[in-house]
């Protein structure tokens, strides 16, 4: 049922099929970039997270007003919840990251990041700016203005309890705070060495909004209609917003394509202020560069003088124009013209310019058989004169035919100390609250650049244009056709425990398992080593793990001999295999909206000592948004089926001890409220049901029927402090001691959150055994509701289960076996 639930989605996923095919550009959209060419105007808005952005405002400033436009977001998206998979934290951030390259492409603009871990909700932005470190992010968020130079910020929120999440808050604060530091000599001078200076934009702005019941817009702020067509695009802005938008697939951010009048509305905080335009004050043309009118005069008769039909015709004098932008004085404008007049020419010349490999990766010390084509594929007077690629340069005196395919094949050798593909934001362990980049220079890029790359150097029209392409896994896919994928550099020797967890069930001896794998052809002497972070806590029965051979399996048996119950151990392992130490392996993360991602975790697991009992053997469950409950159930010694809407019957369901539903099943699934009556009565003749927790009260357009009295969730009651303090108000209630003890440890070591949309409004059936709050808040008391119905119990738990089980807590064990091991009401 799992694998029918994750094939759902990739039917659903490949209707917005990615592929990093070449791109390629119509006519008039090439016109388009023309005409951007007279624009020197530059926007960086700045928010908190991933789908954050204001998705209709971006094209319009890139297609309508032809601004240079970005997105800052601090964060990757990290601490979400992931409604396509069950990746989270660092792998969900990843996802988020490609999800917003997406929507770039989309949009036009362009992204960056800082290296904040968004580490789930969090209720003030203090709290955030103490996590992620203050003045470390600060000096992120001016990095990125002195590089990108912008002439307006716009936040996106404002810096208080308006904003409605500290992160969003906290945005805000470093936005206005960077706005000032940016401009200051004194501020983060150890930039300056890496060849940033001091920058000041005119201003900076709040994008106002009204959403969520909150409406911060007024008839005297600054008011831009952004709802226009473009022709020359064939979609309102509006339209394109909501396609990027809906490239958030991982967040269920799905978003119509909006037409017709929208307006935005901007409030000035810093810097001079904004009455007619956001460019109020600032010179936008050709004029602000030494020199500059004579190119605005070339751009102008270009444009007169384009012919849809045959763009290539425009190409002389493009040449002339980058010419003389090639000789004005050093400055950001100059550069980014320049790039933007070479992308022009060759999308006019039709030319055709690819590196790929048949092979889908590459390992250190092997080697990569790579094909260079071109096509020229319009009549113009261009030569190839070289082809550089890592340690091959080849000089080549070829002029290319019109519409003939040129091929070069090449086989390169891969480095022994070739640099893995690991995102480089991970090449390090994280830092409390922010990823650990030791190398400026990639403080912001949304992602590494490609491990191979092609430089070609093309003479067109007299003039040498260098075309970098990145070096591509190509092949043909029978639903996607021609199809594109980065090619990642995997380690020679790759470890990995065969489980996140390993449980030692009441003191019982725990198998550990580890796979070996050797990807370099070489016949080496390898060499295993397991490290525990207490190891005076176990007695390890290990095998000779010298001479591995490749793809085997280690296998040592864990024993525990400390006095000590209910802990948790890191495991981890190191290879060496020569002089060089290998403690990682090969993850895939494969959706068809984005670019396949891999990555390299290190090679650690959970070893954990659980002092539990269970009641009952059968486990029905309910799939929802991705979660990694079933595989902690199964380790707990329970049989677990995966329940589809057909399985929900009163004959099938009687043979199960608990049903349970994973997270946001009730959002995704209909038929839970219409069977509810079908549940309830196996609730009714002794079965407990929990439901994991729901995002709202709603399944689509309709309510949702769950549970046998009424309650309703609350998007804005949740526990965000893991460490809050819990209270057992019912001390004596069957969950907190049957079968398991449940005491204040079972507390300890929780990660992230404690819970998330709480149940408010309960009928007087439910009871709640446990009260917490955050810091400076009421108690509340719905993070678990339990309802006696019949002879059975229903449970309603927004106890984040689905991130403590997997991060090996034991108090999560014990208390989930207890919910599932609730006594028959007689």
């Amino acid at each position: 049922m799992r694998k029918l639930f994750l094939l759902f989605f990739t039917i659903l996923l490949s209707l917005f099929t990615f592929s990093q095919s070449p791109e390629t550009f119509t006519s008039s959209e090439i016109f388009q970039q023309i005409k951007k060419l007279n624009v020197l105007a530059s926007v960086l808005y700045i928010a908190a997270h991933p789908d954050d952005e204001n998705n209709s405002l971006l094209p319009y400033f890139a297609k309508d007003k032809l601004y240079r436009t970005a997105y800052l977001s601090l964060t990757r998206g990290d601490g979400g919840q992931n409604l396509i998979g069950d990746e989270q934290g660092i792998e969900l951030g990843m996802i988020r990251t490609e999800e917003l390259l997406a929507a770039r492409k989309i949009d036009g603009a362009e992204q960056y990041f800082t290296r904040a871990y968004e580490f789930g909700f969090s209720k003030n932005a203090q709290e955030a700016l103490q996590i992620w470190g203050r003045e470390k992010i600060l000096s992120d968020v001016v990095w990125v203005i002195r590089k990108y130079q912008p002439d307006v910020i716009i936040k996106r929120f404002p810096p208080d309890k308006r904003a409605g999440h500290g992160h969003h808050a906290a945005s805000a604060i470093l936005a206005d705070e960077a706005f000032e530091a940016a401009a200051d000599p004194n501020k983060f001078p150890e930039q300056f060495q890496y060849g940033v200076k001091p920058w000041q934009a005119k201003r900076i702005l709040w994008n106002t909004y009204n959403f969520g019941g909150n409406n911060t817009t007024s008839e005297d702020q600054l008011k831009i209609d952004i709802g226009g067509y473009n022709a020359l695009i064939g979609k309102s802005y509006g339209e394109l917003g909501g396609e990027a938008r809906t490239m958030h697939k991982s967040q269920g951010e799905g978003r119509p394509q909006r037409r017709g009048e929208s307006y935005e509305y901007f409030v000035t905080t810093g810097g001079s202020v904004a009455k007619n335009s956001l460019m109020d004050g600032i010179v936008t043309d050709w004029k602000r560069i030494t020199g500059g009118e004579k190119i605005e005069t070339m751009i102008d008769d270009i444009i007169s003088n384009y012919n849809l039909a045959q763009p290539d015709l425009s190409i002389p004098a493009l040449v002339k124009l980058y010419q003389s932008i090639k000789g004005l004085p050093e400055s950001n404008w100059r550069n980014k013209k320049l790039d933007e007049v070479q992308k022009i020419i060759i999308e006019c010349s039709g030319l055709f310019v690819t590196a790929t490999s048949s092979q889908s990766q590459v390992v250190q010390g092997g080697e990569l058989k790579i094909n260079f084509v071109l096509n020229k594929r319009e009549n113009v007077n261009a030569s190839l004169k070289n082809i550089r690629v890592e340690n091959f340069d080849s000089s080549i005196a070829l002029s290319l035919p019109t519409n003939q395919n040129i091929n070069i094949d090449k086989t390169i050798p891969v480095a022994d100390d070739k640099k893995i593909s690991q995102p480089y934001w991970l090449v390090y362990p994280m830092q409390g609250g922010t990823f650990d980049v030791r190398d400026q220079t990639l403080i912001g890029k949304a992602w590494n650049d490609p491990p191979f790359e092609a430089s070609f150097v093309i003479n067109i029209d007299g003039e040498d244009f260098i075309i970098n392409r990145a070096v591509q896994y190509r092949y043909i896919d029978p639903v996607r056709g021609d199809t594109y994928e980065p090619i990642p550099v995997l380690p020679k020797v790759e470890l990995k425990y065969i489980k996140d967890n390993f449980i030692s069930l009441n003191k019982k001896p725990v198998k550990v398992e580890e796979s070996v794998k050797i990807n370099s052809e070489k016949k080496e002497e390898l060499k295993i080593k397991q490290n525990v972070s207490k190891n005076y806590n176990w007695k390890i029965t290990s095998p000779d793990a010298a001479n591995v051979g490749r793809g085997d399996k280690i296998a040592e048996i864990f024993t525990p001999v400390s006095k000590e119950i209910n802990t948790t151990e890191e495991i981890s392992a190191t290879a060496k295999m020569g002089d060089a130490v290998y403690d990682s392996y090969t993850k895939v993360i494969a959706y068809n909206h984005i670019p396949t991602i891999t990555y390299f975790p290190k090679a650690t697991a959970n070893l954990i000592d659980l002092d539990i009992k269970i009641i009952g053997k059968k486990i029905g469950y309910i799939i929802g948004a991705g979660d990694k409950v079933p595989e902690a159930l199964e380790a707990m010694g329970y049989e677990v089926t995966y329940l589809n809407e057909a399985d929900i019957t009163d004959d099938n369901l009687k043979q199960y001890d608990a049903i349970i539903t994973g997270i946001r099943a009730y959002n995704l699934y209909e038929y839970l409220s219409d069977k509810n009556d079908v549940l309830m009565r196996y609730v009714k003749n002794g079965g407990n049901m929990i439901v994991q927790y729901m995002k709202s009260n709603q399944v689509g357009n309709k309510n949702i029927t769950v549970g046998p009295y009424p309650f309703k969730i609350s998007s804005g009651s949740r526990i965000t402090e893991e460490d809050a303090k819990v209270n057992f108000l019912l001390p004596d209630n069957p969950a907190l001691n049957y079968p398991n003890k449940i005491t204040e440890k079972d507390f300890d070591g929780w990660v992230q959150e404690r819970s998330t949309y709480q149940a408010t409004t309960l009928d007087s059936h439910y009871e709640t055994p446990i009260g917490m709050h955050d810091t400076g808040e009421e108690q509340s008391n719905g993070s678990l509701a339990i309802a006696k119905y019949g002879k059975g119990n229903f449970v309603y738990a927004s106890l984040v289960f689905f991130r403590e089980l997997p991060a090996g807590v034991p108090g999560a064990y014990r208390l989930m076996a207890n919910l599932i091991g609730l006594p028959k009401n007689e």
